[in-house]
C-alpha cells in the first residue's frame, strides 16, 4: 500500500492523506457473505446512549469473515483482495475446493492465485492457520485464539503480529504486539503472518467531515459545558477543574480510580504490556 498526500488545494486537503488501494483487486463484496448493518447511535436497546460520539456515516455492509478458520485440511485459493469498512485490516475472498467461500484477515505478501490451508500442522506460508504447538519458535503470526474451537480474538487489526518465543509443556508463549508476553495452550489455532495493509496508521484524516463519514461525532471537553452537564462544566471564561480531581460527565474520579475486575486469563500472562 502507498499513501497518497495532496496538494492544499483547501484547508481540509491541506492535512489530508488517503491509501492508494493497489492490492485491492475487487469493488463489491460477496454477496452470499454480507449481511445488513443497523446504526444505533452507540444506543442500547432501551434508546440509552451506553457509546458516546457514535451515529451518523456512511452505510456498510457487514462482511461475514471466517476467525474460526475451521475448514480443516481442504485447501483454498485466493480469489481476491477486498476492502472492508468495518476494519483496519483488507479480506481476502478464498474458494475452498469444495466449493465453499469464506473471507479471512489478509496478511502481508498473499496474493490473487495463493494457496492457503488450515489444519494441525502444515507450511508456515503466510494465509495458513495452524495449532500453535506445531508452529516453529520466532515466527510472526495473527488471529490468535485463546479458547480452543472459539475463533481468533487477539491480533487482527491492520499492520499488527505477534511473535511465538517459548515452548513448554502444555503451553506456548506468545509476545503481543503492545509487549504483553503471554501463555497460551498449544491446541489454539492461529495464523502466520503479519496482518496486512501496514499503512493503513500513516493516513491522515484531515478534516473533520471524513471523521463524521466513519460514524464518528464530535468530541466535546467538558469545562466547556454547563454544570448540569459535566462536572467541570460552569464559572465565568475559562475556569479550572475546581476538585479534587478530574472527574467522569458522571462524576466517577477519571485519574487513578480502577474501574476493571481482573479476568480467569490474566494468571496466564507472564508479563504486563508497558515498561
Amino acid at each position: 500500500m502507498t499513501v497518497k498526500f495532496y496538494k492544499p488545494t483547501s484547508p481540509g486537503r491541506r492535512n489530508g492523506s488517503v491509501l492508494l488501494n493497489e492490492e485491492i483487486t475487487k469493488d463489491r463484496p460477496e454477496k452470499s457473505l454480507t449481511v445488513a448493518l443497523r446504526k444505533r447511535g452507540g444506543r442500547n436497546s432501551q434508546g440509552k446512549i451506553t457509546v458516546r460520539h457514535r451515529g451518523g456515516g456512511a452505510k456498510r455492509m457487514i462482511r461475514i469473515i471466517d476467525f474460526k478458520r475451521d475448514k480443516f485440511n481442504i485447501p483454498g485459493k485466493v480469489a481476491a483482495i477486498e476492502y472492508d469498512p468495518n476494519r483496519s485490516a483488507n479480506l481476502a475472498l478464498i474458494f475452498y475446493a469444495d466449493g465453499e467461500k469464506r473471507y479471512i484477515l489478509a496478511p502481508e505478501g498473499l496474493k490473487v492465485g495463493d494457496m492457503i490451508k488450515s489444519a494441525d500442522a502444515c507450511e508456515h506460508t503466510p494465509g495458513n492457520s495452524m495449532c500453535l504447538g506445531s508452529i516453529a519458535t520466532g515466527t510472526f503470526i495473527h488471529n490468535i485464539e485463546v479458547t480452543l474451537g472459539r475463533g481468533g480474538s487477539l491480533v487482527r487489526s491492520a499492520g499488527n503480529a505477534a511473535q511465538l518465543v517459548a515452548k513448554e509443556g502444555d503451553y506456548v508463549t506468545v509476545r503481543l504486539p503492545s509487549g504483553e508476553m503471554r501463555k497460551i495452550r498449544c491446541e489454539c489455532h492461529a495464523t502466520v503472518g503479519i496482518v496486512g495493509n501496514g499503512d493503513h496508521q500513516n493516513v491522515e484524516l484531515g478534516k473533520a467531515g471524513r471523521s463524521r463519514h466513519m460514524g464518528r461525532r464530535p468530541t466535546v471537553r467538558g469545562t466547556v459545558m454547563n454544570p448540569c452537564d459535566h462536572p467541570h462544566g460552569g464559572g465565568e471564561g475559562r475556569s479550572p477543574v475546581g476538585m479534587p480531581g478530574p472527574k467522569t460527565p458522571w462524576g466517577k474520579p477519571a485519574l487513578g480510580y480502577k474501574t476493571r475486575k481482573p479476568k480467569a486469563s490474566d494468571k496466564l500472562i507472564v508479563k504486563r504490556r508497558g515498561k
